[in-house]
């Protein structure tokens, strides 16, 4: 009898900690760089490191950054956004990758971040699961492998505005499942293999430059790179393609070692 009763205590104290902790996670939190983890993660008691502050924000909610500093690497597994706006939000990942992102059919913004790997980081944004995901202005430095890599099992959408990547192996890369990868205003620059590296998929490239690459876009059988009002240039192969590299008009091809292959030009319809 007493063992029943001490058991029902414990499950009763186990559901009211989980009721609390679910109850504790808020639609907005903050960090700053004078925060604390065991903080609610409140703006008048923030946090102090993004992974801190992910498990006390609700799906779907918003983490914000109060002042310049640096927040850490981080894993997202559910629907979320960081914005490091108004402030020098970064995250410094030496021997780590800056940000995975491992949340099936999950929406997920990166926006107003720093992300450096020192030069020994492994990748800025590493994706392997997700359904949506933007980036928006943001920039990824000093990485051994990938500024940006989209590896999932099933394809998801990733949008980039405003983005630049520079110093990695290849400034994106879709390895996996692929699906579809939207760059806009973006910059992709001084990298040892490709700033666009296409194994599956299909990316579409307005408005951004791809400069001083091994091969400023690079893809494989049965995929498609599409590129409109955007500059190629100064790479030592401007464009190597077992699949399609397709022109809409307005591209600028200057200062390559090697031009490589010719793009397929198109009309708009």
């Amino acid at each position: 009898m007493k063992r029943s009763l001490f058991l029902k205590a414990i499950i009763c104290i186990s559901l009211l900690f989980i009721s609390i902790l679910v109850f504790a996670q808020a639609t907005r939190t903050w960090v700053s760089g004078v925060g604390d983890d065991v903080n609610p993660c409140s703006r008048t008691a923030p946090c102090k490191t993004f992974a801190g502050a992910i498990s006390k924000t609700a799906v779907g909610g918003e983490i914000n950054v109060l002042d310049a500093g640096g927040y850490g690497a981080v894993t997202i597994t559910k629907s979320i956004t960081i914005d490091g706006k108004g402030a020098q939000a970064s995250i410094l990942s030496s021997l780590t990758n800056g940000i995975i992102i491992n949340a099936p059919d999950a929406v997920v913004t990166i926006r107003n971040l720093s992300i450096n790997g020192a030069g020994t980081g492994i990748n800025g944004i590493k994706i392997i699961a997700a359904k949506k995901i933007f980036i928006e202005d943001c920039t990824l430095v000093n990485f051994t492998q990938k500024g940006i890599e989209v590896n999932t099992s099933n394809p998801c959408t990733v949008v980039l505005n405003n983005v630049t990547v520079h110093n990695a192996e290849d400034a994106l890369a879709v390895t996996n499942a692929g699906g579809s990868v939207i760059i806009k205003d973006c910059r992709f620059q001084t990298v040892s293999n490709a700033g666009i590296n296409l194994l599956n998929g299909q990316v579409t490239v307005s408005h951004s430059n791809i400069s001083d690459c091994k091969i400023g876009v690079m893809t494989a059988l049965k995929t498609t790179v599409s590129l409109s009002n955007s500059v190629i240039s100064n790479n030592d192969t401007a464009l190597q393609a077992a699949g399609t590299i397709a022109s809409a008009g307005n591209n600028l091809m200057v200062g390559n070692k090697v031009q490589g292959t010719a793009m397929t030009v198109f009309k708009l319809q």
